[in-house]
């Protein structure tokens, strides 16, 4: 069995080496399989080229301008012959033994098309900062939140020859549109043992584009479902308002104001959700207000990404 692996990658030198370096680790316990790495780069001009130059005879790159993550990533797919496919981002790794026990789960599991496994939010310099909030499969709940972990996902090749590649229109959800059309027409196995990374820090782009992230997804999922989920549609708002007012969410104009702009969008991406988005805004500031009151007053980049994810977590 031959897992083919694929790194979409632009500017990211400071990292991209530690991501090799966990593909490759992976060769230690491959004895009943074989890896093949391509790391497709969009012409990046920082240290990049010099670390894939380094590694280059244990895996295959490119550097020349794309359209994006997901048109590097069909790029890759496209080069690859393997039976297993799995993509991971130029900033995060795979944990020691992850292809081990996926290749196990598959030869175990011959009907299995698609396994993910836990994982961990990491920070800049690896160490683990919360549990990604992975849970059993459940296609009704995924249409709510994606809570799969893009590096800890594998599927069987045939997946990508039935039901196609990724989405190159899209530039944040990509991972989200394709795990929502497989998981449509095929169950995932959940495999619940942690498995990958993924880095969060002030300049990742999903982090820090979050507006822009949620903007697509909203779009996305009204294209796919033909509605948007109150869950998208409410953190959409409230990122709307926090990146566009220096208001705290606990004010009371903050509350009025997400409130006016839930309902703007509510109309736009799923009328039925407004009752139940109102509802959330409330919970919202009851939530950040307990957070403001808990959390530790030494805020580093780790500790405001944490905060968003514990408020995020906690109007689900």
């Amino acid at each position: 069995m031959t897992i083919s692996v694929i790194t979409p990658s632009f500017q990211q030198g400071r990292f991209i080496e530690r991501t090799i370096w966990s593909v490759l680790n992976q060769k230690k316990n491959s004895i009943d399989y074989d890896i093949e790495y391509f790391v497709i780069d969009g012409g990046s001009t920082d240290e990049t080229l010099a670390i894939l130059e380094k590694y280059e005879r244990s895996l295959t790159w490119i550097s020349e301008p794309d359209d994006g993550q997901s048109h590097a990533v069909n790029k890759g797919l496209a080069m690859s012959t393997g039976e297993i496919i799995a993509w991971i981002n130029s900033d995060d790794i795979y944990y020691s033994h992850a292809f081990a026990q996926v290749v196990s789960f598959f030869e175990r599991n011959p009907e299995a098309r698609a396994v993910y496994g836990q994982a961990d939010w990491i920070s800049e310099t690896d160490s683990a900062i919360s549990a990604y909030p992975t849970r059993a499969w459940n296609y009704e709940e995924l249409k709510k939140e994606c809570y799969l972990c893009q590096p800890a996902v594998f599927f069987r090749r045939s997946m990508v020859e039935r039901f196609g590649d990724l989405e190159t229109r899209l530039h944040y959800c990509m991972d989200y549109e394709l795990w929502l059309r497989y998981g449509r027409m095929v169950q995932f196995s959940y495999l619940p043992t942690k498995l990958a990374g993924s880095r969060i820090y002030a300049t990742n782009k999903t982090f820090g584009c979050r507006v822009a992230a949620h903007r697509e997804a909203n779009h996305m999922l009204k294209a796919q479902l033909g509605y948007s989920t109150r869950h998208w549609i409410f953190e959409y708002s409230r990122l709307q308002l926090i990146s566009d007012s220096s208001l705290e969410e606990t004010d009371v104009v903050f509350v009025a104001k997400l409130l006016i702009l839930s309902v703007r969008n509510c109309w736009k991406f799923n009328r039925n959700a407004l009752i139940v988005v109102i509802l959330k805004v409330i919970i919202n500031r009851m939530q950040a207000k307990r957070l403001k009151k808990n959390l530790q007053s030494n805020h580093t980049v780790e500790n405001l990404a944490m905060e968003s994810i514990l408020l995020e977590e906690d109007v689900h």
